[in-house]
């Protein structure tokens, strides 16, 4: 799954994904994705970060069934809820939205064509999957967030490897 842009610059890759909330799935996959940047020895190739496209939950750590599930695998999930900024297009390569309303909430925010380019659907790093985005498992139970963070696993994995 290598990218042709994959090729090393010597620059910093800069990635927020965003959810609705950015209380489970967004903040999950930073979590994860800066995991596998840790354990890779990369922590300084990457700047990672998440954020909402609704900004209710400003402030709030992620939900506790996310942290609680996240942390059965070893992850911890300490970042704090904000909303996208209109600087968040200038600040990052890449823009990964969780779901299509998210993808089209960012669409809308984009200043520019340019920096709508920079957006893309987090199940476009899936493999072995037939879901078509990254479900919300806030109202799914316990299986919810195991399935998400399997999602995100997997997707996080292909994102790196396309970023190595």
């Amino acid at each position: 799954m290598k990218n042709n842009n994959s090729v090393k610059t010597g620059k910093k890759h800069k990635i927020l994904f965003v959810c609705l909330g950015n209380i489970c799935r967004s903040p999950a996959a930073e979590g994860i994705l800066q995991a596998i940047v840790d354990r890779n020895g990369r922590t300084g190739d990457f700047l990672i970060d998440s954020a909402g496209t609704y900004s209710g939950h400003r402030g709030d750590l992620p939900d506790r069934r996310m942290r609680s599930a996240a942390a059965r695998r070893g992850y911890v999930l300490t970042h704090r809820a904000r909303p996208v900024t209109m600087t968040d297009f200038f600040d990052f390569d890449l823009i990964i939205a969780m779901d299509d309303s998210n993808f089209t909430d960012l669409m809308h925010l984009a200043p520019s064509v340019e920096t709508s380019r920079k957006i893309k659907r987090m199940s476009a790093y899936f493999s072995g999957h037939t879901f078509d985005h990254v479900p919300d498992p806030y109202y799914m139970g316990a299986d919810g967030f195991e399935l998400v963070l399997d999602l995100l696993e997997d997707a996080c994995n292909n994102l790196y490897l396309c970023l190595e």
